[in-house]
């Protein structure tokens, strides 16, 4: 087309079409896309925001889901310290051995027992000898009911320090002069566990732990 040739009116028409071509273009190519872009995002918008809606009505109970999860760690920490997850004999043996210190009495003996699996629970039982003053003796029973850790004393006989046979006690020392009775007892600590469904026999009441 030769635009010399186009009156004024005619070249006016003829560049609107052209404007108006290369508009429908650019908004079909360009203008079209980003309207899309934006609608898709202000969709998603909208979604979370309709989801941190609902999630704002949990927010007055955190405190409270807060506050009881505090209180469950802390009830399984005082759990644990009443019954062990774990065998801590060790720790068993020590914390009794220092429950007599302060009693002033002396052990002389832990001789382990068969271990006995429950259900939840292990049975770890031990028989401590010891003497001392008799008020001594008793003050250490009193101390080891008084432990955070269950402990239980069965099966205790008492004697002079001259008759030590009456307590089954394995040997005699050379004992001080204010010491007068010997004792034996068992001492069964406790330790927790998962049930164990393939434990057969061992996990039966009554029956001991394979060693």
């Amino acid at each position: 087309m030769n635009f010399g040739e186009l009156t004024g009116i005619k070249l006016i028409g003829v560049l609107a079409l052209a404007v108006v071509i290369g508009s429908a273009g650019l908004y079909y190519t360009v203008f079209k896309s980003q309207r899309d872009e934006n609608a898709a995002a202000q969709q998603k918008l909208q979604a979370k925001m309709r989801e941190n809606a609902e999630l704002e009505a949990y927010r007055p109970k955190l405190a409270d889901i807060d506050r009881q999860l505090l209180n469950l760690k802390q009830q399984l920490d005082i759990e644990r310290k009443i019954v062990p997850d774990e065998k801590e004999v060790d720790n068993f043996m020590r914390m009794v051995s220092a429950e007599a210190r302060k009693a002033g009495i002396e052990i002389r003996r832990y001789t382990a027992k068969p271990v006995a699996a429950r259900d939840f629970y292990t049975e770890v039982p031990f028989e401590v000898e010891l003497d001392g003053p008799y008020y001594s003796v008793l003050g250490f029973f009193d101390r080891v009911g008084k432990l955070e850790r269950i402990v239980n004393v069965n099966s205790l006989l008492v004697a002079s320090t001259r008759k030590t046979a009456d307590a089954k006690a394995k040997h005699a020392y050379q004992y001080a002069p204010n010491e007068s009775v010997v004792a034996t007892c068992l001492t069964t600590t406790y330790f927790s566990h998962d049930m164990d469904p393939t434990a057969g026999a061992a996990g039966k009441p009554g029956q001991p732990a394979k060693r």
